[in-house]
């Protein structure tokens, strides 16, 4: 069924289709007989996984994206996610890059973004976070950012502000310096500044008086050496975890035509092309922190073998995006499946 709706929504532009998909989503929840189909059931004990004091009903989450305003988290939760990640969540509302600024690569299974945290505004989704079901299980993130207009000698000042507004809301966060559509964002992954904004995030979390985890969102495209000075920033702060990985820069090995996508112009590309070089990172970053910081994977996951496999390379957890736009909620069935039956 849900090929048949996908093939509609790929005729409209996919900024359009994702905003009628959320509409859509929201809208058969309500109606009785239809959400009995979609809703997922409950899940069993054997997917339950306790990571950063929390408790998650199963490891597969939504990532960071595709609900930037919190508009839908409950709804992606009764899809069957274990977690919701909304966000990137900024001080002020912004409009981010002018549009066109969402693109289907088809043939690769991908996605080229460059949105530019385009956001309500973290006031805006605070009061929408406050009305959350308290009776829900289903834990929420906030992934964090700066306005665009913001310097990055300020940036942790924006950082901040949004980290204040969202602790009541959120049960986690996530430090995005690593979204390739913000202006010099990603200088903020570099050793020196990155451990000044991550310092002063820990300071004011134990401030607030009931410290939340701290996860770092990383690109895929960081040198082994970049990863290593990763390494030793997370194991002396230290951080609660860190997600691999956000979108690459990167177009090698594409079957869209060169022209294409030389057309479709800047962006992070998400999705299949993503799947082996995310996975890479994982196992590296595993190999060097062992059990001691959990890794969230994300990157490339559109079967269950997908998910197996970052699992397998050192994940705790998973979070899907562009493999769930091409594939639909099917696929987080199947992935609850094959690990029931791993045990």
């Amino acid at each position: 069924m849900y090929r048949f709706f996908r093939s509609i929504l790929f005729l409209l532009s996919p900024e359009r289709a994702h905003y009628l998909s959320v509409a859509l989503i929201k809208g058969v929840q309500r109606i009785p007989f239809l959400k009995k189909i979609i809703h997922a059931k409950a899940d069993v004990a054997l997917l339950k996984t306790s990571l950063f004091g929390l408790d998650f009903s199963n490891p597969i989450g939504l990532a960071a994206g595709f609900d930037k305003d919190a508009q839908c988290f409950e709804s992606m939760g009764k899809l069957g996610f274990g977690f919701v990640e909304i966000g990137t969540v900024t001080p002020l509302p912004q409009a981010g890059n002018p549009k066109p600024r969402l693109f289907r690569l088809k043939s690769d299974h991908a996605i080229i973004n460059r949105m530019g945290f385009n956001n309500d505004g973290v006031i805006n989704v605070a009061a929408r976070l406050a009305l959350r079901d308290k009776t829900s299980n289903l834990i929420i993130g906030g992934n964090i950012g700066k306005n665009k207009w913001t310097p990055n000698e300020k940036a942790t000042d924006d950082y901040l502000k949004v980290f204040n507004e969202l602790y009541e809301h959120v049960d986690y966060f996530a430090v995005n310096v690593s979204s390739p559509n913000t202006e010099n964002l990603r200088a903020l992954q570099d050793k020196e500044p990155l451990l000044n904004l991550l310092s002063a995030l820990k300071i004011r979390n134990v401030e607030l008086g009931s410290p939340k985890p701290i996860l770092l969102k990383i690109a895929p495209d960081l040198s082994n050496d970049q990863l290593d000075d990763i390494v030793e920033i997370a194991r002396s702060l230290p951080l609660d975890g860190i997600i691999a990985t956000n979108t690459t820069i990167s177009r090698k090995e594409l079957t869209t035509p060169s022209d294409v996508v030389t057309r479709m112009g800047a962006g992070g590309l998400s999705g299949k092309p993503l799947t082996a070089r995310s996975t890479e990172v994982i196992r590296y970053l595993h190999d060097r922190l062992g059990e001691a910081i959990p890794i969230i994977g994300v990157g490339g996951i559109h079967t269950k073998e997908d998910a197996l496999e970052k699992l397998d390379a050192g994940a705790s957890l998973i979070q899907l995006y562009t493999g769930f736009i091409y594939e639909g909620p099917a696929l987080i069935e199947d992935i609850k499946q094959a690990l029931i039956a791993r045990g």
